[in-house]
């Protein structure tokens, strides 16, 4: 039920029920305040009279328990109130992952780790948040871990990342990002080159069991792993790949059960299978809109947003101070090798690459690793920067960066297959 008045409309709201718009337009705001009741944001509690801004690709639900009024003023492309809503099956998995870690915490031992799976736009993200807000609203200090390539909820997309979720999510912003564990993989999809995905999604999954050991809260929190959208062919092996290697003690999975009943096959029977609704308010995205996306994430990492604007810094660099290096090299044919000889995996390789007009508008991580001697695959990345200008002429290439120059000495930069237009400027 909804009524207009001078602020605005009116939406009343009863228990178990949600209202969910949709902001499409460029330059478009709403403002939304709780007047009275208790109401909450994939799992983040509503402050009362508190006013919330939302901007262009905003999809918002908004839930209550009890009952709620709430105030909405602006241009909604969307706009309307639902009692069909999944949020007490969502509920009833936290209390489940609650008993987990309440054994976990009596017995010493580690957390639940937990697998988020499903196609594309389900609402995998939604629901990794929503979970990691409810364990920590009961003082929980869980992991999050995102192995979604394409879109990035940590750092930018074309790697995967893990941070630890101390504090309920921003409502109009989301998780704070501070000192998340990052590694290059420099593909939108694990099919820009498998056996690294593999690789890289395994030496995460080692390096984050072993940080559960290091404090006792988060030891029996656990982890939260989203995954990517690919759920067939080599997709799905790469959700076998990680449960094992996260050592998965229950897999949620969304809208799919194809993929219930495959995984139900095929992971051991001490993992808990669970098959869960998507909330109507997920809608499908086209490519053009999970492009617009992916340009968004990586404009707010060098940009920041409204609310905190960022000044990145523009600086030219000569190719022969740029170390620049791509992980993956094309395999020589067995035609080519000594007969009897197998031509070597190169999909681990790390290559050098001669900088070439090509190079225009990619991201290029920067690597904490020295030297290609290291385990660069295993590395943390320090950062990223943009290439906004390649001359052929001055031998140089001017990068958008976070930082000013110079690059730190002996920086270690990877190719990605990811671009940015910049256009900022």
């Amino acid at each position: 039920m909804s009524e207009d008045n001078n602020n605005g409309r009116e939406y009343i709201l009863d228990a178990d029920s949600e209202l969910r718009f949709e902001i499409e337009q460029k330059e478009a705001k709403v403002f939304l305040t709780l007047i009275s009741g208790l109401a909450e944001l994939f799992g983040t509690e509503l402050v009362k009279k508190k006013k919330y801004e939302f901007g262009i690709g905003a999809k918002v639900a908004i839930f209550t328990y009890q009952g709620c009024v709430l105030q909405v003023t602006g241009k909604m492309d969307v706009c309307y109130i639902s009692k069909e809503t999944p949020m007490i099956q969502y509920i009833n998995c936290h209390a489940a992952l609650e008993q987990f870690r309440i054994d976990a915490e009596e017995h010493d031992k580690r957390g639940p780790v937990i697998l988020v799976v499903g196609p594309m736009d389900v609402g995998k993200s939604t629901l990794c948040r929503i979970l990691l807000n409810y364990a920590v609203r009961v003082g929980r200090r869980p992991l999050y871990a995102d192995l979604d390539v394409g879109q990035g909820a940590i750092s930018i997309p074309g790697n995967i990342a893990t941070v630890l979720i101390e504090r309920p999510a921003s409502v109009e912003e989301g998780f704070a990002k501070t000192a998340p564990l990052v590694y290059h993989f420099g593909h939108k999809s694990p099919s820009g080159n498998s056996v690294l995905y593999n690789a890289v999604v395994s030496k995460m999954a080692e390096v984050t069991l072993q940080s559960l050991d290091a404090n006792k809260r988060t030891k029996s929190s656990g982890i939260i792993v989203n995954t990517c959208g690919w759920v067939k062919g080599y997709g799905y092996k790469h959700l076998l790949h990680a449960a094992r290697a996260y050592r998965a003690r229950a897999i949620f999975v969304l809208n799919q059960e194809r993929l219930y009943n495959d995984l139900l096959r095929d992971v051991p029977s001490n993992v808990h299978v669970v098959l869960l609704p998507k909330s109507g308010g997920v809608v499908e995205r086209t490519k053009e809109l999970r492009h617009e996306s992916r340009e968004q994430r990586i404009k707010e990492y060098f940009y920041g947003n409204i609310r905190t604007p960022f000044y990145p810094f523009s600086f030219e660099v000569k190719f022969q101070d740029l170390r620049l290096y791509k992980i993956g090299a094309p395999p020589l044919p067995d035609s080519c090798m000594p007969i009897g000889m197998k031509a070597e995996d190169n999909k681990k390789k790390v290559v050098p690459v001669t900088p070439t007009p090509s190079l225009l508008h990619h991201i290029l991580t920067l690597s904490f690793a020295e030297s290609t001697d290291e385990n660069v695959i295993g590395t943390n990345v320090a950062g990223f920067c943009c290439v906004t200008e390649v001359d052929m002429e001055r031998q140089s290439v001017m990068l958008l960066s976070p930082q000013p120059r110079p690059l730190p000495p002996n920086a270690l930069l990877l190719w990605s297959e990811v671009q940015f237009m910049d256009n900022h400027a």
